[in-house]
């Protein structure tokens, strides 16, 4: 698939996602003006984009992956935050971090090249509702917020609902067993009473679920599915498990599992078409090749740095000194690509994981 090709399929496919967000949100006039509004922003950043490609030859993805919070209040296993060193407990070991202001300039200047979505992560982002709070400002872009769900209360509902833009998506493992045996006790309920609070407020908001070989069977189950809408979750992102931490290798999916998943997901997109439910990174089997390095997307690190994507923890380059679009001329980038690491054949897992000691023998070129 040709690059610009790409463009237009991962457009279209934005537009797919807005329309069911649209249709979503139809019975609460407020979040429907404003997903009117971002619909027609994203028409506009959509050319803005082409006219990038056309007139400079640069590739500007739809979407960044940004890990903005160095901590988190759990320690859930495999955490690949911990393993890649993003989160830390003491600040002598953890790394430096952008500030609020810095943080609102990068999403700035991404929305000015047409750069729909940011998807925050951490550690946990809540813990830094300053960084939040800049951000939110950034009206052209959507900011989904992936949060383990144990730091929303009646101040954080307060701020979503004056701040439409950012839709927490909260993780979990499945039920409850499932998910305090890897975030601890308790947290299911906890987080389930996030749920609770959102649902209640009708905002639109997405749950997270790490798919291992361990919950396959019970969180792509119909009733599961179902269950969710119950709670009112609009937006389900399933997340294939990367085995970042030494001894969880048998959690990873199995070639078999991942043409199952496959499955799942035709069966899901029609049976259940009020709600988007996502694949990462399953979905860029059908993209031709994994988006890392600025094909669909890149990470950017708590301290700017440009990453391939947040299991590719290798970086030349920093959007603090270069901005996004120099981050986008990162020479590991072209390699990868080059390589064809990204964009190359795709059979399900993590592209770049899989191939991580190639990864860091052409940053080190």
């Amino acid at each position: 698939m040709s690059e610009i090709n790409l463009q237009r399929h991962m457009s279209d496919a934005i537009r797919r996602i807005m329309l069911k967000a649209y249709s979503n949100v139809l019975r609460n006039p407020l979040e429907a003006k404003t997903v009117w509004c971002l619909q027609q922003a994203f028409v506009k950043s959509e050319k803005r984009r082409e006219a990038i490609q056309e007139s400079e030859g640069v590739d500007v993805p739809p979407f960044l992956i940004c890990s903005i919070a160095t901590t988190c209040n759990l320690h859930c296993k495999g955490c690949y935050a911990r393993a890649n060193g993003i989160a830390a407990d003491h600040s002598e070991n953890q790394k430096p971090s952008l500030s609020p202001d810095q943080w609102k300039a990068v999403f700035e200047e991404a929305a000015s090249l047409g750069i729909n979505f940011a998807l925050l992560a951490g550690g946990e982002p809540m813990i830094r509702k300053d960084i939040l709070e800049r951000v939110a400002e950034v009206e052209d872009m959507i900011f989904p917020i992936f949060t383990n769900g144990t730091l929303i209360g009646p101040t954080y509902i307060k701020f979503l609902k004056q701040h439409l833009n950012l839709i927490p998506v909260i993780s979990i493992e499945g039920m409850e067993h499932a998910t305090d045996e890897r975030r601890g006790t308790g947290m299911y309920n906890r987080a389930m009473m996030s749920v609770d609070m959102l649902h209640k407020e009708d905002l639109f908001f997405g749950t997270s679920i790490t798919v291992t070989t361990e919950n396959f069977d019970l969180v792509t189950s119909d009733a599961f599915v179902e269950h969710l809408q119950e709670l009112g979750c609009k937006l389900v992102i399933y997340v294939e498990y990367v085995p970042t931490d030494p001894g969880t290798e048998h959690l990873a999916l199995s070639e078999a599992d991942l043409q199952r998943m496959e499955a799942v997901q035709r069966h899901q997109a029609e049976r259940y078409k009020g709600m988007i439910i996502i694949s990462f990174p399953g979905d860029e089997k059908h993209m031709g090749g994994c988006l890392a390095a600025g094909r669909g997307f890149f990470h950017i690190g708590p301290d700017g740095s440009a990453e391939p994507c947040p299991f590719s923890p290798f970086s030349d380059s920093s959007v603090l000194e270069l901005g996004v679009k120099g981050a986008l001329a990162s020479p590991l980038f072209r390699k990868l690509r080059e390589a064809h690491l990204v964009g190359g054949e795709h059979t399900g897992g993590c592209a770049l994981y899989e191939h991580r000691d190639q990864v860091e023998a052409l940053l080190k070129q």
